[in-house]
C-alpha cells in the first residue's frame, strides 16, 4: 500500500520515530491528523481495530516524540491501540495485511520490530513487564527510560495493582500512563471505575481549590484550614490518591488530545525520579464520528466504507455459537430464577447482550478479571444458586488455579460457557483456545463436553445447567453449521456418545464441531463416525466396541494433541490392554500464527482433504 504523498504530506516524511524527532513541533497537530485519516482508510480496507487506535493518535506520536525508542522501551498493554505505533515504525507500508495471514501481526509483537518490547494479546501485563524493564534498565545503568500504556478497561485487573504496588515499594524510574477513555472492548464496571470516570473530569475538585485559595488566601489562619480541607476533598474526590498510596507520584488527568501539550508534560516527566503516573483522558474513536458513537462497534470491524454510518452486517443467515449461548441463558433464565450468568468483560463477545438486558439482576459483568469471575461462582454456588461463568477458551487460563482450588475440589455446580475454543483466526497465537481440554481433562470432578452442532451445543448448555458439579461447554468462534435448534431441553446421558455412520476399518471418533469435516473424510474411506460428546467422562463402552470392531482409530478434535481428547482415548486404551494402532488428530505442538479460520484448518490438515490424508498416510505406514 504506497501511500498518496499528495494526501498525506507529513506522514510520508516519517518512517520511523527518528524522522519524527526530527521534526519541528509545529507540524505535529497536521501529523497527528493525517495519521489518524491514514489509519481509518487503512482499516476499513483490512478489518481490524479501529476505535482504540483513534483514541492514541496524539499519544502515540507525543511518546516517540519525546523518548528515545526502540532505547527507551515502549510497552502498550493488550495491543489494540497499537495500529499508529506501528504505522510510525517502519510498518506503514504493511497495514493493509494487519490481522491477515503472513501479515502483521494483530498485537505488539517482539519478532515483528524492535520496536516492540512485549509480545501481548491478554490485558494487564504492561505494568508489570514494565516494572521487570526498568529494574533490568537501573543495572544497566545506561539512563534507558520504561514507559507503559494501560487502558482504563485493563487497569481493572488485579494484576495492574499487584505490579503497581510492587513498584510503589521500589521506586525504580518508570512512566506509567493511564490512557482513560472510560470505555474498554465493553462498557467499563466497578467502584474504580466509576470514581474515575465521574470524578476525574477534575473541574469540580480543580474549581473547589482554585476558588478556595482566591477566597481565602489573605487570612493566615485559615490557610491551614484550606490545606486540610483541600486534602480531605482530594482525598474524596481525586483518584490520585490511590495511586500515590501505591507509591506512584500522580500527575493529571491531561487532554490526550493535545500533541503539544502532552509534549510538554512528558518532556517535564521523563526526566522524574522514581515512580511516575500519568493520567490522559482520550475519546476512543476520536475523529470519526460514527466509532466516536459506538465505540463498541468499531472496537474491531470487518472491511467498511469509511464514508458511511454503518458497519456492513455479517452474511452468514446461521446464528454463531454465541447466539445459541445467548439464546440458551435467556430461555433458562425464564424456567430458573436461581440461574447467575458471570462474563470478565466480554459482554458483546459472549452473546450476553439481550440477557444483561432482560435479566439485569441475574447479571453479572466483573470486569477483566478471571480470577475473580471463577471465585465468584463458588460462592454463589455456595449459597445455593446457578453459576455460569461465560469465558472465552484463552482467558479462562487465567483463572485456572480458581477454576481447581475453588470449584473443582469442593466439586461445586458452576458451568464454563467456554466460547473461541479452537482456532479462532485473526487474533492470532495469543488467542487461539488450543489448550482447555487438556488443562481440563486433569483436573477431578470436572464434566467437559465437546458439542458437534448448534442444537447439541443448547442441549449440553442445558445438561451442564442441570449437573450437580463443576462441568464445562466449549464451543468455536463463529457461526453453526445450520442444525435445526430444538427449543424444548433434553438433558443428554453423562458421559454418553452417539453413532453417527457404519463404515468398517477405520473408526473416527470426533470431539466437536470437526464432525462434518470427519464425515466428509468418512465418506471417502468408508470409515465409522462416533460423535463422542463427552471429553470427560469418556464413553469407554463405545470406545471398547469401535476397537473391537476396526482396524484403527483416528481421534479428532480442536484442541492440542497434547493431553487433549485423543489422549484420553489412548490412556483409556492402555489401561485396557486393548492394543489399537489410534491416530490422533488435532492441533499440533506449536503456537498457531493468525490467518482466517479456514486456512488454518486447511493448512493444518483439519478440514475433510486434510483428515482424509493423515488417516491414509496413517494407513500407508
Amino acid at each position: 500500500m504506497t501511500l498518496d504523498i499528495s494526501k498525506y504530506p507529513t506522514l510520508a516524511l516519517v518512517n520511523t520515530p527518528d524522522d519524527l524527532r526530527s521534526l519541528p513541533k509545529e507540524v505535529l497537530p497536521q501529523l497527528c491528523d493525517e495519521l489518524r485519516t491514514f489509519l481509518l482508510n487503512s482499516v476499513s480496507q483490512s478489518s481490524g481495530h479501529l476505535a482504540s487506535g483513534l483514541g492514541t493518535v496524539e499519544l502515540t506520536v507525543a511518546l516517540h516524540y519525546v523518548y528515545d525508542t526502540p532505547n527507551d522501551q515502549l510497552i502498550w498493554d493488550v495491543g489494540h491501540q497499537a495500529y499508529p505505533h506501528k504505522i510510525l515504525t517502519g510498518r506503514r507500508e504493511q497495514m493493509g495485511t494487519i490481522r491477515q495471514k503472513g501479515g502483521l501481526h494483530p498485537f505488539p509483537w517482539r519478532e515483528e520490530s524492535e520496536y516492540d518490547t512485549l509480545s501481548v494479546g491478554h490485558s494487564s501485563t504492561s505494568i508489570s513487564a514494565a516494572l521487570g524493564m526498568a529494574v533490568a534498565a537501573e543495572k544497566e545503568g545506561e539512563g534507558r527510560k520504561v514507559v507503559s500504556v494501560i487502558g482504563d478497561g485493563a487497569i481493572t485487573a488485579g494484576m495492574a495493582f499487584e505490579a503497581m504496588n510492587h513498584a510503589g515499594g521500589i521506586n525504580p524510574d518508570m512512566l506509567v500512563i493511564l490512557n482513560d477513555n472510560e470505555m474498554s472492548i465493553s462498557e467499563n464496571v466497578g467502584a474504580l471505575n466509576n470514581h474515575l470516570a465521574q470524578l476525574l473530569s477534575g473541574n469540580f475538585y480543580t474549581s473547589i481549590r482554585e476558588g478556595g485559595k482566591k477566597v481565602l488566601s489573605g487570612i493566615p489562619p485559615i490557610k491551614e484550614l484550606v490545606r486540610r480541607t483541600e486534602e480531605h476533598l482530594k482525598g474524596m474526590v481525586v483518584p490520585g490518591t490511590l495511586f500515590e498510596e501505591l507509591g506512584f507520584n500522580y500527575i493529571g488527568p491531561v487532554d490526550g488530545h493535545d500533541v503539544l501539550e502532552l509534549i510538554k508534560t512528558l518532556k517535564n516527566m521523563r526526566d522524574l525520579k522514581g515512580a511516575q503516573f500519568l493520567h490522559v483522558m482520550t475519546k476512543k474513536g476520536k475523529g470519526y464520528e460514527p466509532a466516536e458513537k459506538d465505540p463498541i462497534g468499531y472496537h474491531g470491524v470487518p472491511k467498511f466504507d469509511p464514508n458511511t454510518d454503518s458497519l456492513p452486517k455479517s452474511k452468514s443467515t446461521q446464528p454463531t455459537f454465541s447466539n445459541i449461548f445467548g439464546d440458551f441463558l435467556c430461555d433458562m433464565a425464564a424456567q430458573d430464577p436461581k440461574l447467575l450468568a458471570i462474563t470478565p468483560a466480554m459482554r458483546e463477545g459472549s452473546g450476553m447482550v439481550r440477557f444483561s438486558k432482560e435479566y439485569p439482576e441475574q447479571y453479572f459483568d466483573v470486569a477483566i478479571a478471571e480470577q475473580h469471575a471463577v471465585t465468584l461462582a463458588t460462592g454463589m454456588a455456595i449459597g445455593g444458586y446457578h453459576p455460569i461463568v461465560a469465558i472465552y477458551s484463552t482467558f479462562l487460563q487465567r483463572g485456572y488455579d480458581q477454576l481447581i482450588h475453588d470449584v473443582a475440589i469442593m466439586n461445586l455446580p458452576v458451568m464454563f460457557a467456554i466460547d473461541r475454543a479452537g482456532l479462532v483466526g485473526a487474533d492470532g497465537q495469543t488467542h487461539q483456545g488450543a489448550f482447555d481440554l487438556s488443562f481440563m481433562r486433569c483436573i477431578p470432578n470436572m464434566t467437559i463436553m465437546t458439542p458437534a452442532d448448534e442444537n447439541e451445543c443448547r442441549q449440553m448448555l442445558y445438561t451442564g445447567h442441570q449437573h450437580q458439579g463443576p462441568c464445562a461447554v466449549r464451543y468455536p468462534r463463529g457461526s453453526g453449521m445450520g442444525a435445526e435448534i430444538e427449543t424444548q431441553f433434553t438433558a443428554l446421558d453423562i458421559g454418553k456418545g452417539r453413532m453417527v455412520r457404519s463404515g468398517e476399518k477405520v473408526a473416527i471418533l470426533n470431539f466437536g464441531t470437526f464432525l462434518p469435516s470427519a464425515l466428509e473424510a468418512a465418506e471417502t474411506l468408508n470409515a465409522t463416525v462416533a460423535d463422542m460428546r463427552f471429553v470427560k467422562p469418556l464413553d469407554e463402552a463405545l470406545i471398547r466396541q469401535l476397537a473391537a470392531e476396526h482396524d484403527v482409530l483416528v481421534t479428532v478434535e480442536e484442541n492440542t494433541i497434547a493431553g487433549g481428547a485423543g489422549a484420553g482415548v489412548n490412556e483409556f486404551l492402555m489401561q485396557e490392554k486393548l492394543l489399537k494402532p489410534v491416530l490422533n488428530i488435532g492441533l499440533p505442538d506449536r503456537f498457531i500464527a493468525q490467518g482466517t479460520q479456514q486456512e488454518l484448518h486447511a493448512e493444518l490438515d483439519l478440514d475433510g482433504a486434510g483428515i482424509e490424508k493423515s488417516i491414509r498416510d496413517y494407513l500407508a505406514k
